[in-house]
């Protein structure tokens, strides 16, 4: 496969172009008319057959000429309420932006389209292309999961790729995980508290739901200091706390929003549960109501052992020795304490997160994911195009 890649290079400049138009026409979730109609527009254009499901969601299929397995490419398609501050000739026209680097995901996946559809015949078995919308809201694999994306054909295994800027990376890089979990498991919650509001001056014929939120958020952060082994990543973070609007009444009720990250899923459990018998005892102690609601959930993002050690081998044939490393080269402890929904599909089917450096602060690309000014290196976006293509026929061709 080692003309794949110079095959790549010579579509760079579609790449890049595709890339910008999404760029420029950054969309939120599942709310993604413009994105959707052009990724099916180009697929048509290449020959494919693409299906638009759940109304924002893309899925194509490359291959069948010979009989194999399906694995499944993903790319995911949506933006971030964040206004651009970058002062570029295809600057976001919306008031979205494209900060996680999704624009080049899709791109890079619909350069792969056409290369699998140029070596369609090799195809032993399927590859499935999954155009996934809504990933910031850790809900779009979800959704595509329940519309049946892993049926009609069946998938076997799946893998994606993210680009990441502002990492001690040189650009063009290619990152694999390691097996076992690389991503946090998210879980937001949020926790309502029923008081009994009356005057300051006389706070005994009150229940106080603001002493309440103050004793919650000190005994949620004893989960983590005390009945967590500190060998273990996982973290409990309160990120906003109300109540209240004057300083002489003391309010009805309150509430506390926050987020549980963990790799164990076992720890994972246990934070959940006790999140809930905390903020309980503690609001039974002051003589107050809670109710606890978990408004966002995703698991860590598992990866196959097999599947690593193929991408590792092929892509290091195809890139170079050098210009292929694991996570544990490139994040503390082999890990990104961040979230991602694929984590749904690595549940279901073997899996593989790769990250591909989009350029380093040495190389002037100094501002990480989710900045208002980050940028990629759109110079090596044709790398990410050859990698999803050599990985999906190199590990058809080995699980026949």
């Amino acid at each position: 496969m080692s003309d794949l890649l110079t095959e790549a290079k010579a579509l760079q400049d579609i790449i890049v172009k595709d890339r910008r138009y999404l760029h420029q026409n950054a969309e939120l979730g599942m709310d993604l008319p413009v994105t959707s109609a052009y990724v099916a527009k180009r697929l048509k254009e290449m020959g494919y057959e693409p299906q638009v499901i759940k109304g924002a969601g893309v899925v194509a299929l490359a291959g069948g000429k010979k009989p194999g397995k399906t694995i499944l490419l993903r790319a995911d398609t949506d933006a971030l309420p964040i206004l651009e501050e970058n002062d570029l000739e295809y600057k976001s026209k919306t008031q979205n932006m494209h900060a996680c680097g999704h624009d080049a995901h899709a791109a890079m996946l619909l350069g792969a389209a056409r290369l699998l559809k140029a070596h369609e015949d090799e195809i032993e078995g399927w590859v499935k292309l999954l155009f996934q919308p809504a990933e910031e809201s850790l809900s779009g694999a979800k959704a595509m999961i329940e519309a049946g994306v892993l049926e009609s054909p069946k998938v076997d295994a799946a893998f994606m790729i993210h680009i990441f800027s502002g990492m001690p990376v040189k650009a063009g890089t290619l990152i694999v995980s390691d097996p076992g979990y690389s991503t946090a498991s998210a879980d937001m919650f949020h926790i309502d508290i029923k008081g009994k509001g009356g005057h300051g001056a006389m706070p005994q014929s009150s229940v106080d739901p603001l002493n309440v939120a103050a004793h919650i958020l000190i005994g949620l952060q004893e989960i983590i200091a005390r009945e967590i082994p500190p060998s273990s990543t996982a973290v409990i973070t309160v990120g906003q706390m109300h109540g209240g609007n004057a300083a002489n009444i003391i309010p009805d009720t309150a509430f506390l929003e926050g987020s549980i990250r963990a790799f164990d899923k076992d720890e994972r459990e246990l934070m959940r549960n006790r999140v809930v018998e905390v903020s309980k005892g503690l609001a039974s102690v002051f003589r107050a109501e809670v109710s606890i609601e978990f408004r966002m959930e995703c698991p860590s993002v598992f990866n196959d052992k097999a599947l690593s050690d193929l991408a590792l081998k092929v892509n290091k044939e195809m890139l170079g020795e050098n210009n292929v490393i694991t996570f544990k080269d490139a994040f503390p402890g082999g890990k990104m304490t961040g979230s991602e929904d694929f984590g749904y599909i690595s549940e279901r089917v073997p899996s593989l997160i790769m990250a591909l450096g989009g350029g380093s602060p040495e190389e002037g690309y100094p501002y990480p994911q989710h900045h208002p000014k980050v940028n990629f290196n759109e110079d090596v976006f044709y790398k990410g195009s050859a990698v999803y293509a050599n990985t999906a026929i190199q590990w058809l061709k080995n699980n026949k």
